[in-house]
């Protein structure tokens, strides 16, 4: 069975991004070199195609053979002019506003049925990029998570999980950590 894994950049108080239409990459989540050369290393697939393009990545990876979104998280890259910012994954968007597209693979059902059917298909791994209320709806789905973990408080903003309030503790076993120069801490804990 395939694994469904949050991969996310956070602030050291759990924020993924200061507002609901910030793009995280942007001032909260410093991007250096040592962190490039960690992704390009261990998660080649991660990166968008612009960044691949730019780095000259052609490394397909070894991780995931796929990306699910929420809308918000999408729409980031539908802004810059990006429709498709993983066409070299299967890239499934959940949204019950946006329309069809040949770009990506719309779902407006409900997503923990579309994981489960996902996770139950042959293939490398589910990467789940964001965002927090996607993320608070896969839950329970969710078997790993890599929190790369960016040495800097945002006070406010959109937490891992949204809508999670009065939900039921997950206990997650720390299965992994690289602590980069930066001082960028990259947490790997299954469930």
């Amino acid at each position: 069975m395939r694994k469904l894994t949050y991969y996310v950049a956070a602030t050291l108080d759990g924020y993924i991004a200061e507002r609901s239409d910030a793009d995280p990459s942007g001032g909260l989540f410093a991007i250096g070199q040592d962190y490039i050369e960690f992704v390009i290393a261990n998660y080649p697939e991660t990166l968008p195609v612009n960044a691949r393009q730019a780095l000259g990545v052609t490394d397909q990876g070894t991780r995931f053979d796929t990306v699910v979104e929420g809308r918000r998280s999408y729409q980031i890259g539908l802004d810059m002019g990006v429709s498709d910012a993983y066409p070299h994954l299967r890239h499934i968007v959940f949204s019950r506003k946006l329309a069809q597209t040949t770009d990506v693979e719309i779902v407006a059902s409900d997503p923990v049925e579309r994981v489960r059917k996902l996770k139950a298909e042959d293939g490398l791994g589910i990467w789940l990029v964001g965002g927090a209320e996607l993320a608070g709806a896969l839950y329970d789905e969710i078997d790993e998570i890599v929190v790369k973990v960016s040495p800097v408080t945002a006070g406010a903003g959109v937490p891992l999980f949204a809508g999670r309030s009065g939900a039921e503790a997950r206990r997650f076993t720390l299965t992994d950590h690289v602590i980069l120069d930066s001082g960028l801490a990259i947490m790997t804990y299954s469930a």
